[in-house]
């Protein structure tokens, strides 16, 4: 690694860092102030607060780097191309390809650590960031959806009019066992209550269809014990669960919910996409804002830091635009979620095959 090299690498991680805290920062402040309401209604200490923003500041950092990134880029080299700095560098001999590269170590350095963060680290943070929203910031959780249907098991399948999710209660319920396309038994009960103490289901007045052939057997009682692939953590707030969960339980809950049919399961692909695309918008982003700001602009530095907080905002409007896409259903959660990345990296291309060097 050249000096030059060492030189634009040391100024591309500094100034990513220090864009980074005073953006969180002042990002953290704003959430203060809006939330600060709720923590005196809830009368909490200034140590759970800060303990929270130890883990908000993380969350927030991980979901502005590619900005961050690209204006920490802007910032660096138009202020290079203000001093004359980039044109001695390429009157000395080096290539603008080759002056990338300590630009594309840096991204590359950025965007292993994103997903190392993303996959493992901040889902940690998030477990008590979730928790704490859901105690003290959001409003109290009620699971009202009725007629509800899940498979839980390889060829089991059950059905519940409604739950109750203040006493772990469900209503209506019918569990069904189907072979092929024929029904080997029907479980029909009142309800269902969940015993915290043994972690099984009580069905609570049932009856008992089994079916061999053209023979039926009926059973009934009052109390029966059941295992089912259910508990009662499948009926809480699912707000922000996705995030709470690193890339192997993501993994495995898509698997599960696949498995069960669940409506919600693209909102647990698209958080899986994200963490797999995020990097990558580092590495495009770093190489298009070295693009737009290489060149000396008759309007200066503020002029092409203006620029770059435009191109920024044009993003962050396009990824938002495309994950609602997503999570609507209106097109396919990977290409949906990916979408920005191929837009912006073909503005990158043409922009570099059209750069005058």
């Amino acid at each position: 690694m050249k000096l030059i090299d060492k030189y634009i690498l040391k100024k591309f991680l500094v100034t990513f860092f220090f864009v980074m805290v005073m953006l969180v920062s002042v990002i953290c402040v704003i959430d203060f102030t809006e939330k600060n309401d709720k923590f005196i209604k809830n009368g909490l200490d200034a140590l759970i607060i800060f303990k929270y923003y130890l883990t908000v500041f993380p969350f927030f950092a991980s979901l502005i780097t590619p900005i961050t990134v690209f204006i920490a880029t802007v910032f660096i080299t138009a202020n290079m191309a203000a001093r004359t700095e980039i044109i001695a560098i390429l009157a000395s001999g080096i290539s603008f390809k080759r002056m990338l590269v300590p630009y594309a170590i840096g991204a590359v350095l950025v965007a292993i650590l994103t997903f190392f963060f993303n996959g493992y680290i901040i889902p940690n943070a998030n477990k008590f960031r979730i928790g704490f929203e859901v105690a003290y910031v959001k409003k109290a959780f009620y699971f009202v959806e009725r007629d509800i249907h899940m498979k839980v098991g390889d060829d089991t399948y059950l059905y519940l009019q409604s739950y109750n999710n203040s006493s772990d209660v469900a209503y209506k319920v019918t569990l069904e066992k189907i072979e092929g396309d024929q029904m080997k038994a029907k479980l029909v009960a009142n309800r269902m209550d969940w015993d915290s103490t043994t972690h099984k289901w009580k069905v609570i007045n049932w009856q008992l269809r089994e079916i061999d052939g053209f023979e039926e057997k009926i059973t009934a009682g009052t109390q029966l014990d059941t295992t089912l692939s259910l508990s009662p953590a499948d009926f809480a707030n699912n707000y922000g669960r996705q995030e709470t969960m690193n890339m192997n339980e993501l993994e495995e809950h898509i698997q599960l919910q696949t498995a069960r049919g669940a409506e919600d399961v693209v909102i647990y692909k698209i958080e899986k996409y994200i963490r797999y695309m995020q990097p990558f918008a580092v590495i495009i982003l770093t190489f298009i804002g070295v693009i737009v700001s290489a060149r000396k602009s008759r309007g200066g530095t503020g002029y092409l830091i203006a620029l770059g907080f435009a191109l920024a905002f044009l993003y962050i409007i396009f990824y938002t635009f495309s994950r609602a896409v997503a999570e609507a259903g209106s097109m396919d959660p990977i290409l949906a979620v990916w979408l920005p990345n191929i837009v912006f990296g073909t503005i990158g291309g043409l922009m570099y095959f059209t750069l005058p060097r």
